[in-house]
């Protein structure tokens, strides 16, 4: 199996769909990521009425930022189909400021074919990329 099947299979065994209370419901999407340390941390969406949720890749940051890492290597997105989607555009701009190497994080786009990109592919002209590569920053 190869590290996309492995991502692939973590973040799916993670969907289960369920109500949390009349305001919040979970676990439709999931995410894995992959650090550089070669560790996974997975994550799933928490919708709430007050739009106070959190994405699944957002989710499965803040479990890999708990045990005190800080940079991905490479991220999967599963829907409760099965089907791989990008991160969408708040999670696009919370994963380049991560880490100045954001942008060479791979993506899986496509479970089938294997197709990634990048997320500097994605994010392209980033506003941030002088910020981020300041010395002062580094």
């Amino acid at each position: 199996m190869n590290i996309w099947d492995t991502l692939y299979h973590a973040a799916k065994g993670k969907i289960n769909p369920r109500n949390i209370s009349p305001f919040i419901d979970a676990g439709g999407v999931a995410a894995a990521i992959l650090t550089d340390k070669g560790n996974i941390y997975t994550g799933v969406c928490i919708n709430t009425a007050c739009s106070l949720g959190m994405c699944a890749e957002r989710n499965a940051v803040a479990n890999m930022i708990t045990n005190g890492e800080s940079k991905i290597i490479k991220l999967v997105c599963v829907m409760k189909t099965g089907r791989v989607a990008p991160p969408c555009g708040v999670c696009r701009e919370y994963l380049m400021q991560l880490d100045p190497d954001s942008s060479s994080m791979e993506i899986l786009m496509d479970y089938e074919t294997m197709r990634t990109v990048t997320l500097g592919e994605l994010c392209p002209d980033w506003w941030g990329k002088e910020k981020m590569h300041a010395d002062r920053f580094l």
